[in-house]
């Protein structure tokens, strides 16, 4: 099982961008789909993005496409989130997801069965 570890986060203004970054330990990193989900404060946790074991397949929430691009790198035990074009509402704590299905792009966060602490994300208007 891995562990994970988000970085990256900060205060941004709208319109700004930042990239998180998500490193797991141990080996078997590549036997994992990765997941971003987030959590604002008072509301629900929602899905954000997810990428399959290899990279090759991803998918957004319909309110990040063409903002943010997830990516991983197998070598490095990093999965990434950039986010472009913030706005206040993306203010949240941010979270990457371990899934053992490694094949399947998950929205359901009882999918995932590793869960970093997570990175907070403020966006100032």
């Amino acid at each position: 099982q891995v562990q994970l570890v988000e970085s990256g986060g900060g205060l941004v203004q709208a319109g700004g961008s930042l990239r998180l970054s998500c490193i797991a330990s141990g080996r078997t990193f590549s036997s994992y789909a990765m997941g971003w989900f987030r959590q604002a404060p008072g509301k629900e946790g929602e899905f954000v993005a997810a990428i399959n074991w290899s990279g090759s397949s991803k998918d957004y929430a319909d309110f990040v496409k063409g903002r943010f691009t997830i990516s991983r790198d197998n070598a490095k035990n990093t999965v990434y989130l950039q986010m472009n074009s913030l706005k206040p509402e993306d203010t949240a704590v941010y979270y990457c997801a371990a899934s053992p299905t490694a094949y399947r792009l998950d929205h359901n966060r009882y999918e995932y069965t590793t869960w970093g602490q997570g990175t907070q994300v403020t966006v100032s208007s």
